[in-house]
């Protein structure tokens, strides 16, 4: 395993963070728990002086690191160089008083873990928001709660994904080929994944829900230090972006929001875009997001990465040496460009500090937008 390169906020502000659990009392409908248990962890704004002498949060528990090499097949190995396993924020630093901050929620993906894109977090908060990175039980390689109890992630998800499996497969490559307008592969990725995504379509619901309910406990438990008065953003890498997507055309607590290279799995028959949104993609996913290019009243954009791949949206960009699964593009470069089009997003559409975000095209990814259609 390569070692670990993490990236320092670039914000005026050092990062704070904790985690929470919400016993919510709904029913687990996929897999065999009683209730469904939603934790989430809080990136937060603190001065750079009151973190002098604390401790870095840790990366990766023990469990978690489990979980990624069962999920993945190599981890970090931390035990030769424990130093390594360090995050760039203070586990309950001192908060600001008196002051408050915007929200951003974000959802990991299917099969990733709660701080599985903690670099991103991380420096969004440090440039002055508070983010809610909300876990998924079960679906997450490892969700741990606040009692101390955690789970590993359902090892049949991967077959349950595409049913048939091999059926499932060869539409969704052969759709990534696919000519058309984006009505027209909308419609295609609609048609293959009401045949072979029903599992996936029906996982959608439950994650908004885990949205709502680690949302309702920010509302009770930590408006001294959010600011609710503007909205809510939302950001999420794959199934976690179409639940950026979804939040955003469904709750009005939401006012923005930007989906990281997920496809658009569940039924958005009847769902119109009415909040300013962005997709961030990879040239191989191009094909299954154009539901968001369509059927919208508000600015969509579009950034397209080059030498990029699915998985390598996350922090395993820089953790997994494989080139074949994260793609060719400089980790540091990846990063740094992403957190850019967050930032030049949410300081427009949620702090409001501009009329609308300005971006440029580079070497590095190409911009496109899509006025309102509606």
């Amino acid at each position: 395993m390569k070692k670990i390169n993490v990236p320092k906020p670039t914000g005026e502000y050092a990062v704070g963070t904790f985690t929470y659990t919400v016993k919510d009392d709904r029913k687990e409908v996929a897999y065999q728990s009683d209730m469904r248990s939603v934790t989430a962890r809080v990136y937060y704004p603190v001065l750079k002086e009151s973190v002098k002498g604390l401790p870095k949060a840790a990366a990766m528990s023990e469990n978690m690191q489990k979980g990624f090499k069962s999920a993945f097949k190599v981890a970090p190995d931390f035990k030769k160089d424990p130093q390594a396993n360090h995050s760039e924020c203070y586990t309950d630093a001192p908060k600001i008083s008196g002051e408050k901050f915007p929200l951003v929620m974000f959802n990991h993906g299917m099969l990733s873990y709660r701080e599985g894109n903690s670099f991103l977090c991380i420096d969004i908060a440090s440039h002055g928001y508070v983010v809610i990175s909300v876990g998924h039980s079960y679906e997450g390689i490892c969700t741990e709660f606040d009692d101390g109890s955690y789970v590993f992630y359902d090892k049949m998800i991967s077959k349950k994904m595409y049913e048939p499996m091999l059926g499932g497969v060869i539409t969704m490559f052969k759709l990534m080929k696919a000519k058309g307008s984006d009505e027209e592969l909308a419609q295609k990725f609609d048609e293959a994944q009401r045949k072979y995504c029903k599992f996936m379509m029906g996982r959608l619901p439950e994650w908004i829900k885990d949205n709502e309910a680690a949302l309702e406990y920010a509302k009770k438990n930590l408006n001294d230090m959010i600011d609710f008065e503007k909205g809510i953003g939302a950001s999420g890498h794959s199934m976690g972006g179409d639940t950026a997507y979804a939040l955003c055309a469904r709750n009005d607590d939401f006012v923005c929001g930007i989906n990281l290279d997920g496809g658009l799995f569940g039924d958005y028959s009847n769902d119109v875009q009415t909040k300013p949104f962005m997709q961030i993609s990879c040239k191989d996913n191009e094909n299954v997001v154009n539901r968001v290019y369509i059927r919208h009243s508000k600015p969509v954009y579009k950034a397209l990465f080059r030498d990029m791949k699915h998985i390598g949206f996350a922090d395993a960009k820089h953790m997994i040496p494989m080139k074949s699964m994260v793609g060719k593009l400089d980790p540091d470069l990846l990063h740094e460009n992403l957190c850019r089009l967050h930032l030049e997003f949410f300081d427009s559409y949620l702090k409001g500090l501009k009329s609308e975000p300005k971006f440029k095209n580079s070497d590095v990814v190409t911009m496109s937008v899509y006025e309102p259609d509606m």
